[in-house]
């Protein structure tokens, strides 16, 4: 939140809420308890609750302390994709964030209702059917018959600015060694990534000038 917002990266020192047309839909609690509440929050996380359901309630209890005044929902969401790759690091590559944003109507809406049931229920719910259809567009995606150049494209969009053969490889499980050595040989030429060491210590990183 670097020069979009004054003080960015501390608690908010004021009283906020979240307008939706002239209605409040949720009201933050004081600025004086967000270090108790975020501190009982990041205790919850060390709990032995699964990492599914922990990821959820986390996002739903950040987005209800509200403690920035603003990019909480960023913040939310990128805490759950943290707290699932710890577990899961197949969630580093799923922007199940794309599914919200396609429909954030329901986002704030399930938010709105756990406030009003004070539990976050409803919430989990919501997120844990957001995961399973970004899952589902995964497996489709893994299905699809791309040739070398869409691979490619796909592979620089995830901005992933260091990899090796294997990631390229899990990201497409369809496609042989001899294939991936093709499309990073293919990718070298084009100016997509660079390549660095030899044999078992290769890496490429992206050069963020394809052609």
């Amino acid at each position: 939140m670097d020069n979009l917002i004054v003080d960015s990266g501390k608690y908010r020192k004021q009283g906020v809420g979240i307008v939706k047309g002239s209605k409040i839909e949720h009201l933050a609690p004081p600025y004086q308890n967000i270090p108790f509440l975020m501190k009982d929050l990041f205790e919850y996380l060390k709990s032995d609750e699964i990492e599914l359901i922990k990821s959820c309630v986390f996002h739903y209890e950040m987005e209800f302390i509200h403690p920035f005044l603003d990019g909480n929902g960023r913040m939310g969401r990128l805490w759950q994709t943290l707290i699932l790759m710890t577990k899961y690091p197949v969630f580093e590559y799923i922007p199940f964030e794309t599914l919200i944003s396609k429909d954030q109507d329901k986002y704030y809406k399930a938010l709105a209702n756990c406030d009003k049931a004070g539990k976050s229920t409803l919430f989990i719910e919501y997120m844990l059917d957001v995961i399973n259809k970004s899952l589902a567009e995964l497996l489709n995606f893994n299905n699809r018959n791309w040739n070398t150049e869409q691979r490619l494209n796909y592979f620089v969009s995830l901005d992933i600015k260091e990899f090796t053969r294997k990631i390229y490889m899990d990201t497409f499980k369809d496609i042989s060694t001899s294939t991936a050595s093709r499309d990073l040989k293919k990718g070298i030429e084009s100016n997509f990534f660079r390549k660095e060491g030899e044999k078992n210590k290769t890496t490429y990183k992206i050069t963020g000038h394809n052609t």
